[in-house]
């Protein structure tokens, strides 16, 4: 007589299954394996450009001495570079890529367009306006970064105003922000034509995006925005991931969708805002981060927290390559990331036509 065997299998996921959620109070958000390891791997190309800002160039520290001077035990020279020279320009780089690739995520999705940003709603444009009027019309009466930031929020008010509609409406929230930053960039141009070259070298910094001679108060401005953003973008992450699937759906799935629309939006250019009251308006960022994102990701939705860690990439890196480079010292970052990124667009457009999107 012979006896039956059995064997115990472990029984497997089927295909397509959900991801695991990892859940804070009441949000849950889906974990994939593949964006784990991604967030993991930008996280070390990030600390890895993080010390090479620090480490490279004639006054750099060297990596050997680096945990020392950061524990504040460096010489005094090593210490002016950390504190004043290097260190709260790494910090306004690494919050300021990170607080524009979550606007540009948030902004993507919500108006399921891989090509929309910020950006493309005015915002730049107007606060390199309302930075141009500060230096011109009111020099040393408003500092130039609270006149850009005032003319991203009156850009913002204007695309809003004109839209008929507020923020909900995302085709004409991209026409409407296409031509109010039309004018903005016609005032810009008129002030530059009209200003003294000192004038212009200053202005020039903030019309293009410059994180040059930044201060711990700015690093302390861009940190403190992202974080009383995150307890919103946490909250939005899920109705945002539903309301790709279109309003219809969102809506039965109790994502409301014109309401995730207009906080998503909100809080993309409370973000961008910010990155613009410290850096000043730095261009395809927030249109590449979320691009670059989604493709190493693989897995819908917006992505956010990858976005986030590449944007900041990308900025340190430019950065990098500003305070590195021969040809490219003393040039405002938002000049290379212009570059990068327009670049990166005609990539994408070209393998958009390969494969008969476009």
């Amino acid at each position: 007589m012979t006896r039956s065997t059995t064997r115990t299998r472990r029984p497997r996921p089927p295909r397509g299954a959900a991801p695991p959620v990892l859940a804070l109070g009441p949000v849950a958000l889906p974990v994939h394996p593949r964006s784990v390891l991604c967030a993991v791997l930008l996280l070390v190309l990030v600390a890895a450009a993080a010390a090479a800002t620090l480490a490279m160039g004639r006054l750099g520290i060297p990596l050997t001495r680096l945990p020392a001077v950061v524990a504040g035990a460096g010489e005094a020279t090593e210490a002016f570079v950390l504190g004043r020279l290097r260190g709260p320009r790494l910090a306004v780089a690494v919050g300021t890529g990170a607080a524009l690739g979550l606007a540009g995520a948030l902004f993507q999705s919500v108006t399921r367009n891989p090509l929309g940003s910020p950006d493309v709603i005015g915002l730049g444009a107007g606060a390199g306006a309302g930075a141009a009027f500060a230096a011109l019309v009111l020099p040393g009466v408003v500092p130039v970064p609270m006149g850009a930031l005032a003319g991203a929020a009156l850009a913002m008010a204007l695309v809003a105003a004109a839209t008929g509609t507020g923020l909900r409406h995302p085709g004409r929230l991209i026409v409407a922000g296409i031509g109010v930053a039309a004018m903005a960039q016609a005032f810009t141009h008129f002030v530059v034509s009209v200003m003294a070259r000192d004038q212009a070298g200053v202005l020039s910094a903030y019309v293009n995006g410059s994180l040059g001679a930044r201060a711990w108060e700015h690093a302390w401005t861009i940190w403190a925005v992202l974080l009383l953003a995150l307890p919103f973008v946490a909250a939005l992450a899920g109705p945002v991931t539903v309301n790709e699937m279109g309003d219809e759906l969102a809506d039965a799935l109790g994502a409301r969708s014109s309401a995730t629309r207009t906080g998503a939006v909100v809080l993309s250019v409370v973000l961008s805002a910010a990155a613009v009251s410290v850096a000043g308006p730095i261009a395809f960022v927030s249109l590449t981060a979320p691009q670059i994102a989604r493709r190493l990701s693989g897995a819908p939705g917006p992505n956010l927290v990858l976005s986030a860690l590449v944007g900041a990439l990308l900025l340190v890196a430019a950065d990098l390559a500003v305070q590195q480079s021969p040809v490219g010292d003393g040039l405002p970052v938002g000049i290379f990331t212009m570059g990068f990124g327009g670049v990166y667009l005609g990539y994408l457009l070209v393998r958009e036509w390969r494969k008969g999107v476009l």
